[in-house]
């Protein structure tokens, strides 16, 4: 499960960088207030639950409108959206 999470963290974090013409220590330092943090998930390290909520949830909510979300990771709904 790990994996695939990592997997579409690395897909959200290349599609954004393209996207908005970003490093990814840049797109790192935007969403997880973390520069190497894409490194490190490539050289293996873990993260939490909550980080990865938070990470998805920075991407989701500064998505640009004209890139496809990508299909196989799950976007969060918003909580202002909920309470709509």
């Amino acid at each position: 499960m790990e994996t695939q999470l990592v997997h579409h963290l690395m897909t959200l974090a290349e599609r954004y960088g393209a996207a908005r013409c970003l490093e990814e220590a840049t797109v790192g330092r935007h969403c997880a207030a973390d520069g190497r943090f894409f490194l490190r998930l490539r050289e293996g390290k873990t993260f939490t639950a909550k980080k990865y909520d938070e990470v998805v949830g920075w991407f989701s909510r500064n998505w640009p409108d004209d890139v496809e979300w990508p299909p196989e990771v799950l976007r969060p709904t918003h909580l202002v959206e909920a309470a709509e």
